[in-house]
């Protein structure tokens, strides 16, 4: 959002202004698009929304007096955060609903948190449930192991005392 005032500074301060004094503004894009185009002006305003990028150019133009006149030229450019027009906002009436909207985004954001600190608790959770299922299964293959030795030794001395009765060792 792009806005811009202007304005011819008075010289002669309380008396009205000369036409001598009008300008003609063009406001165009860097492709030579026309945003804003007035003649024959003292005052004025323009709002446009850039959609394209690159640099904007103003210009201003004074009719060429007989004698020369020096014209002054108050110009406010604005655009993007700086565009928005905030106190007009909030005097328009809009307050109410703009504090609805906070106060729902403002529980949404509530229950956000809410949400997170749930699932760090069932992550907590499932981090004990591994490591004591890590620390069982540690131990059940640490007897599997044991019972699989005790099998092979008495295997082996079951044979030995076989070999032994058929005298063959």
């Amino acid at each position: 959002m792009t806005l811009g005032k202007y304005h011819i500074v008075n010289p002669t301060e309380g008396y009205p202004l000369t036409d001598s004094h009008n300008i003609t503004i063009g406001v165009t894009s860097v492709y030579g698009n026309v945003y804003h185009h007035a003649d024959n002006v003292t005052e004025g305003q323009f709002a446009f929304q850039a959609m394209e990028e690159g640099h904007y150019l103003s210009c201003f133009f004074a009719a060429d007096h007989k004698p020369s006149a020096t014209v002054t030229i108050d110009f406010d450019w604005k655009s993007a955060f700086d565009a928005k027009d905030w106190t007009n906002v909030a005097k328009k009436g809009s307050i109410e609903s703009m504090e609805l909207e906070l106060k729902k985004m403002h529980e949404i954001v509530l229950s956000i948190h809410d949400e997170m600190f749930y699932l760090r608790e069932r992550e907590e959770e499932m981090q004990d449930l591994n490591k004591s299922t890590n620390s069982k299964i540690a131990r059940l293959s640490f007897l599997s192991i044991l019972v699989c030795l005790s099998v092979a030794g008495l295997q082996l001395w079951h044979l030995k005392s076989f070999f032994e009765k058929k005298k063959l060792l």
